[in-house]
C-alpha cells in the first residue's frame, strides 16, 4: 500500500516532498512523521462509543494544503487505520460545514497560522472498509460525498502507474489542490513507486514559477485545462524547463486544438502530452488517451485504465455493441467507490455499487476510442430538439479565448472571455448550429469564467449572473431583494450574510417558487449551487414556519375577539430566540458587530413608519415609544407619549438583542463564551443553558420588586426565559440535549403559569407553549396538503407586517366608513382584513426590492458589458 510505513521508510533517504522554499523531506523522514501523528492521534481520540464501529476507527478530517505536515498527517492518519476526510485549505466555513455533516472524531488543521488537531463529539461510525471521503464540489462542503475503499485507492494509483510508466526516479510538479481527487492521486500513484513530488500550492501566475519550476527537477505536471491556459498566458508554453518528460491533463475536457497544440509541443522536445479522463467516484481515474494518438484522436479520452473496463449503455438500459453507438459511458473496476454518503450516518455502510455509470454520453468508434458527447444533465430540450451543452461549446470553441454554455428547457446561456465574434453573430452560429431560434440564446462578453477551487469552469456561478434567468426568476435576485441594499454575490450564502428569521421566512418562500421546494441544510449552501439544486421530495414544512403562522393568527384573533387564544406573542419570543442561535452566533463570536445588528433594521424601519403614522395622527413624537422604552411602563398610550401596548414585541426584540450583544462586546469574555471554532455547536448551547438560568432568576424576581404598574409582562424580564428557550431549542444537537430543553421548559411553565396569576388563560398560554417546545425540539418538520404550502408560507412571511398593521383596519380604518364595535360578523371583517393588510405590505415591499434587485442587476450586467465589450 502507498501509506505503508515500512514499505515507504524502505526508500530510506530517497527524497520525497519538496516544498516550495527548498526544504526536502526524505521517505524514511515522512514514515517517521506520519508514524508520530498516528500514534499521538490513537492517543487523543476517546474509547469509540459508536454501537457496531471497530474499536478506535474513526474518521479524521485533515486541512489538505500541499505541505509536508499535512501529508504526513494524511499518511499517518491511513496507516494508523483511520479514514480520512480531505478539507479545502484555508476555507473555514468548507470545514466547518463537512464537520458538521460527516461527524469525524478529530480535525487536523490551521487555525491562527498553527496546526491544531482538534477532537469533536459524537463521532460517526465508519465502516472497515473507508479509506477516504471525498467531494464531489470541492469548494462549498455542499457536494456528494464519495466513499472510497483502501483497496479501490491502491488499485487506482498502480494503474495510473502502469500507464504513465512512473518509477522512482519521478518527480511530479504539485499544482493541483490536494483535497480534490485528481490531486490526491498524484500523490498516491508517486508514493506507490518512491517518485517525489515538488509541492507548489499557490498559483502557476504566481512571480518566479517558472524558474521555480525549472529549478525543481519536476518531470512531470498534472493539471486541468485551465492550467494550461495559464501556462500559455504566462510564455511558459514554450519555455518549459528541459526536465519535463510528459504533461497531463484531466478534469474536463480540453479543446481539441489545444490538445494538438501541446501534444506536438512535447513531441518536438521528446516528452509527451497524456490526456485523461476520471471522476472522483472512480478515485481520479477512468480512461486514458495512448499519447501517439493525442494528434490523430484529440477529442477523445481513449480506453480504460489497465484493470478497468468500458462499456455504453443506452436508456433502455442495454448494452451498446454497434460502433458509432450513442450512450452512457458505464465502468467497471476495483478503483470504484463505495457508494455516495450524505452524512455521517452513511459512513458506516459497506460497498453498494460495482460499476459506475458516469453521467457522460460517449460514443465508441470501430478502434475502441471513446469519446465524451455530452452529460446526460447538460442537456436542453427547446422545441422538441436536444441541445447538447459540451458539444455546442466544442463547436463555438473558436468564438473566443474560452466558452461555457448552460441552461434549461427554456434558454440557454453563452458566456465568452476574449471574444473574437460579435455576441449576435455567436447568437446567430449557436442558433444555426442547434436548430432553434436564436431567441432562445442569451450571450454574455465576460473577463474571465468563474472557476471552482480545483480548476474547472464553476456552472452554477455561471447560472446564477445576471441575466442567465428572468431577473425576477434567479435565486440571486431573490437574495439581492431579501438582503438590500447589501451587495450579494453567486458565492455568498444565507449564514454568511447573517440572515435572521424576517429573512428566512422570505428566502424560503423564493426558493419555493423558484426551485419548487427548499433543499435540506439550504441555509449555508453557496447561491451559485442553490440556483442548480433539485427540489426536495415530499411536501412538509419546518415546524418553525408552522408555529409562526399559528402564532400571527393567535395574536391578530385574540386582539379582536375573547377567544381564548393566548400565547402568540410569546411563541413568537420563542421563534426568536431560535432565530438569533440559528443565524447569527457566528457575528458574535466573531465579535461581528455589524453583521450582528444589521437584521434588526428589517424589524426597525417599519416599525418606525409605523411610529411616524402615528406621530402625524397625533400631532407630536410618542419619544417613549421613539426611544424603545413603552414596555418600561413609563407613560399610557392614552398620553400620546408611547404606541399602544401591541408594540412592546418590537421594544423587546431590540432590548433582548442589546442584552445578548453585551458580553461579546468584551473580547476576552466573548472568548470565553465562543470558545474555539471546532466546539462552537457546544459552546452555542451552553451559552442558551446559561441564558436559561439567569432568564429564570430573572423571571421570578425582577417582576416581584418591579411590577411596573402591572404591565411587567411586557418586559425582558418577563420573556427572557422564552427567548432562551428558543435558543436552546436551535442549537440541541443531540436527543439528551433535546430531552434536556423540553425537562426545563416542563418545569419553568407550571411554574410561570402559577405565578403569573394562576388563571385560566395563564395555564392555557403556557401549556400551549410547552407542547410548542416538544414540537420544535422532535418533530423538525410538518406535513402538508401541497396546496397548502405556498399560501401557509405567504402568512408566515407577511407575520411581522400582519403584527404591525393589523389593528389599524379595526381601529382606524373600518370606522372610517363607520363599522365599529364587536360580533361575529365585525370581529370576521376585522381580523380578515387585518391579515389582508399585513398581506398587501408584504407583498408590496417584497415586489418594491425585487424591482430595486432587478435595476441593481441591470446596471451590473451594462457596467459588465461596458467593461468587457
Amino acid at each position: 500500500m502507498f501509506f505503508d510505513l515500512d514499505r515507504l521508510r524502505a526508500y530510506g533517504t530517497r527524497p520525497c516532498l519538496l516544498d516550495p522554499h527548498g526544504t526536502s523531506l526524505s521517505y524514511a523522514d515522512l514514515a517517521d512523521q506520519a508514524g508520530a501523528f498516528g500514534a499521538n492521534l490513537n492517543k487523543s481520540l476517546p474509547p469509540s462509543e459508536q454501537p457496531g464501529s471497530p474499536a478506535g476507527r474513526r474518521l479524521i478530517a485533515i486541512e489538505a494544503v500541499s505541505e509536508p505536515v499535512a501529508i504526513s498527517a494524511y499518511i499517518g492518519t491511513l496507516a494508523a487505520g483511520h479514514a480520512v476526510l480531505p478539507i479545502p485549505a484555508g476555507a473555514s466555513d468548507s470545514a466547518t460545514a463537512l464537520e458538521q455533516r460527516f461527524r469525524p472524531a478529530a480535525s487536523f488543521r490551521r487555525i491562527d497560522g498553527h496546526w491544531q488537531l482538534l477532537t469533536h463529539d459524537r463521532p460517526a461510525a465508519v465502516h472497515p472498509e473507508l479509506a477516504l471521503l471525498l467531494q464531489t464540489s470541492g469548494s462549498t462542503g455542499q457536494g456528494r460525498g464519495v466513499r472510497l475503499s483502501a483497496r479501490a485507492l491502491q488499485a487506482n494509483a498502480e494503474s495510473i502507474a502502469e500507464y504513465l510508466e512512473l518509477d522512482a526516479g519521478d518527480r511530479a510538479a504539485l499544482i493541483l489542490p490536494l483535497h480534490y481527487s485528481y490531486g490526491i492521486s498524484v500523490l498516491h500513484s508517486h508514493l506507490l513507486q518512491g517518485a517525489s513530488l515538488w509541492l507548489h500550492p499557490d498559483s502557476v501566475l504566481t512571480p518566479g514559477f517558472g524558474a521555480a519550476l525549472a529549478a525543481s527537477g519536476a518531470t512531470n505536471l498534472a493539471g486541468v485545462p485551465h492550467h494550461f491556459s495559464l501556462l500559455e498566458s504566462a510564455g511558459l508554453s514554450e519555455a518549459l524547463p528541459a526536465s519535463l518528460r510528459f504533461l497531463s491533463v484531466a478534469g474536463g475536457a480540453m479543446a481539441p486544438k489545444n490538445v494538438t497544440e501541446w501534444a506536438a509541443r512535447m513531441e518536438a522536445r521528446g516528452g509527451r502530452f497524456q490526456v485523461m479522463y476520471g471522476q472522483t467516484e472512480a478515485c481520479a481515474r477512468i480512461a486514458w488517451l495512448p499519447p501517439a494518438l493525442a494528434r490523430q484522436e484529440p477529442d477523445a479520452i481513449g480506453i480504460a485504465i489497465p484493470g478497468g473496463e468500458l462499456a455504453l449503455r443506452d436508456e433502455q438500459g442495454h448494452i451498446i455493441t454497434a460502433p458509432e453507438g450513442e450512450g452512457e459511458l458505464v465502468y467497471r473496476g476495483a478503483n470504484v467507490m463505495m457508494g455516495y454518503a450524505e452524512n455521517g450516518a452513511d459512513l458506516a455502510r459497506g460497498a453498494e455499487l460495482r460499476e459506475l455509470a458516469t453521467g457522460d454520453l460517449a460514443r465508441r468508434d470501430g478502434n475502441g476510442i471513446y469519446r465524451i458527447s455530452g452529460r446526460l444533465a447538460r442537456m436542453s430540450k427547446i422545441a422538441g430538439i436536444r441541445i447538447g451543452h459540451d458539444a455546442l461549446e466544442r463547436a463555438l470553441a473558436d468564438a473566443g479565448r474560452e466558452l461555457a454554455v448552460w441552461g434549461d428547457d427554456r434558454r440557454i446561456g453563452i458566456a465568452v472571455t476574449g471574444a473574437t465574434l460579435a455576441p449576435d453573430r455567436i447568437q446567430a452560429r449557436a442558433a444555426k448550429l442547434s436548430g432553434i431560434g436564436s431567441q432562445h440564446f442569451d450571450i454574455h462578453t465576460l473577463q474571465d469564467l468563474p472557476r471552482r477551487s480545483n480548476g474547472k469552469i464553476d456552472y452554477p456561478a455561471l447560472k446564477a449572473q445576471p441575466g442567465s434567468r428572468p431577473p425576477s426568476k434567479s435565486v440571486l435576485a431573490a437574495y439581492r431583494a431579501t438582503f438590500a441594499p447589501r451587495q450579494v454575490n453567486p458565492t455568498d450564502s444565507f449564514a454568511s450574510l447573517g440572515g435572521d428569521s424576517l429573512s428566512h421566512v422570505e428566502l424560503t418562500l423564493a426558493l419555493e417558487e423558484r426551485i419548487g421546494g427548499v433543499p435540506q441544510g439550504w441555509e449555508r449552501m453557496a447561491i451559485s449551487d442553490l440556483e442548480q439544486a433539485k427540489p426536495p421530495s415530499g411536501q412538509s414544512l419546518p415546524t418553525e414556519m408552522v408555529a409562526r403562522v399559528l402564532a400571527i393568527l393567535a395574536v391578530v384573533v385574540s386582539h379582536q375577539t375573547l377567544w381564548p387564544l393566548y400565547g402568540g406573542s410569546a411563541a413568537m419570543i420563542v421563534l426568536m430566540g431560535m432565530s438569533v442561535a440559528a443565524y447569527r452566533w457566528d457575528a458574535l463570536a466573531g465579535g461581528n458587530m455589524r453583521a450582528y445588528f444589521t437584521p434588526m433594521l428589517g424589524v426597525l424601519l417599519p416599525y418606525y413608519a409605523v411610529l411616524a403614522g402615528y406621530a402625524l395622527a397625533w400631532g407630536q413624537v410618542p419619544w417613549v415609544s421613539a426611544l424603545l422604552l413603552g414596555n418600561f411602563a413609563l407613560t399610557t398610550p392614552e398620553t400620546q407619549q408611547m404606541l399602544p401596548f401591541l408594540y412592546w414585541f418590537v421594544e423587546a426584540y431590540v432590548q433582548i438583542s442589546l442584552l445578548i450583544a453585551i458580553p461579546f462586546m468584551i473580547p476576552a469574555l466573548r472568548r470565553r463564551l465562543a470558545g474555539q471554532q471546532h466546539n462552537s455547536d457546544r459552546r452555542r448551547f451552553q451559552f442558551g443553558l446559561w441564558l436559561f438560568g439567569v432568564a429564570a432568576i430573572a423571571r421570578f424576581s425582577i417582576p416581584e420588586v418591579w411590577p411596573m404598574q402591572g404591565r411587567a409582562l411586557f418586559t425582558v424580564p418577563w420573556v427572557l426565559y422564552m427567548f432562551a428557550l428558543g435558543w436552546c431549542i436551535s442549537t440541541a444537537q443531540s436527543q439528551r440535549e433535546r430531552l434536556l430543553v423540553l425537562g426545563l421548559a416542563c418545569l419553568i411553565m407550571p411554574l410561570a403559569a402559577y405565578m403569573g396569576g394562576n388563571w385560566h388563560g395563564g395555564w392555557i398560554k403556557y401549556m400551549s407553549l410547552l407542547a410548542l417546545v416538544a414540537l420544535l425540539c422532535f418533530v423538525p418538520q410538518v406535513r402538508l396538503p401541497r396546496l397548502a404550502i405556498r399560501p401557509l408560507m405567504r402568512l408566515a412571511q407577511a407575520a411581522f407586517p400582519i403584527y404591525l398593521l393589523h389593528r389599524l383596519v379595526p381601529e382606524v380604518l373600518m370606522p372610517m366608513v363607520g363599522i365599529e364595535g364587536r360580533g361575529p360578523v365585525i370581529n370576521a371583517l376585522a381580523i380578515a382584513g387585518g391579515i389582508g393588510l399585513g398581506l398587501l405590505a408584504a407583498t408590496a415591499q417584497r415586489r418594491l426590492l425585487a424591482r430595486r434587485a432587478i435595476r441593481k442587476d441591470a446596471a451590473s450586467g451594462q457596467l459588465a458589458g461596458a467593461a468587457n465589450g
